[in-house]
């Protein structure tokens, strides 16, 4: 075994899609189908399953870590990143391949995984530590700690089913990271909670991996991954397309992401994330006289437009635009509920939907990501990088322009200066 902490060979993980399954108005219809159901299924036997039903979330994935390695999992939406850690973790078999884990394996994937909603966050956090083959001593040494990270002692003998998901993914995290695991395993925890909590987060992993422990860490942030990782490894289509240095690796990564189509628009099978009810067309950045541009001058008001073809009807639909700086790092997010604005409601075709900013953007390139869900948080679709644009460091009048040799920040706010006016310290 030696220094070796996970080895995978050839892995593979494979869902049929595809074959409507049967609904059954009672229950004397649902028993006859079960009870054909095995003799359904003798008749298969020997029958190729047809191609277009069977996808390969992951495929001749292989590769080792050592002991006291952090790996960043970097890819688009749905290229099975997701699918690799639930593997690793034991809550999905794989299809294929084999995997090797050597030490006590530590996981906090999406929300939901790993406590028992009916149990208190008290309760939990011992049920995890039993999980990990821990000692109820053991646990009780770190107690404190945890329940200190989490900040949630307060709530901490309620039910976690009454926990928001911030609230949630704190404990989960604080167990996960504080309960020493040899391996650590981190699924985008950083799209949880507020800016001190993810700095909390980042601080703790780095000390987890300079414990000597090791790490695997998926985020969209390529400055997360630059900070916390010493190597990284992209997926893309279910198989590994760089494994290497980080800087290699994130370059890699925003080649691949390069914007999908010129003019903004979005192709059928462009990355996307969502229940497909609806599905974004095209992304376009526009001056306020609504026409197309590609480059913003200093301070310029602009405006973003998105077309969605909608498939079903939205009642309580939320558009969501985000500014993204090339790699990766979300400068500003909009939604049309800011400040309480009422949801949207869409019916089936083709709709615009625009958004003008007043926002000075300081001179980089960046990226418009842009999304459509329901309120309650479900998303029907999610594209990144849907266009890329340049902030310049000339006003469209040249009556202002950006006088810094480096570029310090994103945006440059409105502001109101007053002074100097004569003041005495005590």
């Amino acid at each position: 075994m030696g220094n070796l902490a996970i080895s995978v060979r050839d892995l593979g993980k494979q869902y049929r899609i595809g074959g409507r399954q049967e609904r059954h108005e009672t229950f004397m219809a649902a028993l006859t189908a079960a009870m054909g159901a095995p003799l359904r299924r003798l008749r298969r036997i020997g029958k190729p399953v047809p191609e277009e039903q069977i996808f390969w979330a992951l495929r001749n994935i292989s590769f080792q870590l050592n002991r006291g390695e952090v790996l960043g999992i970097i890819g688009r939406n749905g290229a099975g990143k997701s699918t690799l850690l639930k593997l690793l973790s034991r809550i999905t078999e794989p299809t294929e391949g084999r995997m090797e884990i050597h030490g006590r394996l530590g996981s906090l994937l999406e929300v939901g995984t790993g406590f028992h909603p009916e149990l208190t966050g008290r309760e939990n956090i011992f049920l995890n530590g039993t999980i990990l083959g821990m000692k109820r001593r053991e646990v009780s040494r770190k107690f404190d700690e945890i329940v200190d990270f989490s900040g949630i002692e307060q709530f901490l003998d309620t039910p976690v089913k009454r926990y928001s998901s911030g609230m949630y993914v704190r404990l989960a995290f604080a167990v996960a990271a504080h309960l020493e695991p040899e391996i650590l395993v981190v699924d985008e925890v950083l799209a949880v909670g507020d800016v001190e909590f993810q700095k909390k987060c980042l601080g703790k992993m780095s000390q987890v991996a300079g414990e000597g422990r090791t790490i695997l860490f998926v985020s969209h942030s390529m400055g997360a991954i630059k900070t916390l990782c010493s190597r990284a490894m992209l997926i893309n289509h279910g198989t590994v397309d760089t494994n290497g240095s980080v800087e290699e690796t994130v370059a890699a990564y925003l080649n691949l992401n390069s914007p999908i189509q010129a003019h903004g628009m979005i192709a059928d099978n462009a990355p996307r994330i969502g229940t497909g009810d609806a599905l974004l067309r095209r992304v376009e950045l526009r001056d306020c006289q609504g026409r197309p541009i590609e480059q913003l001058m200093l301070g310029q008001r602009f405006k973003i437009a998105t077309i969605f073809e909608v498939q079903s009807p939205i009642e309580d639909a939320v558009v969501e635009i985000g500014i993204s700086t090339l790699d990766g790092l979300r400068v500003a997010t909009v939604q049309n509920i800011d400040g309480e604005l009422p949801c949207l409601s869409f019916p089936p075709g083709l709709h615009e939907v625009v958004v003008e900013l007043d926002a000075t953007l300081l001179p980089r390139e960046y990226v418009i990501d842009a999304a459509i869900g329901h309120l309650s948080g479900l998303t029907v679709d999610w594209v990144e990088r849907t266009f890329q644009f340049t902030a310049l460091n000339v006003a469209p009048d040249s009556t202002d322009h950006y006088r810094w040799g480096e570029v310090r920040g994103f945006l440059r706010p409105k502001s109101i200066w007053h002074g100097p006016n004569p003041v005495k310290l005590n």
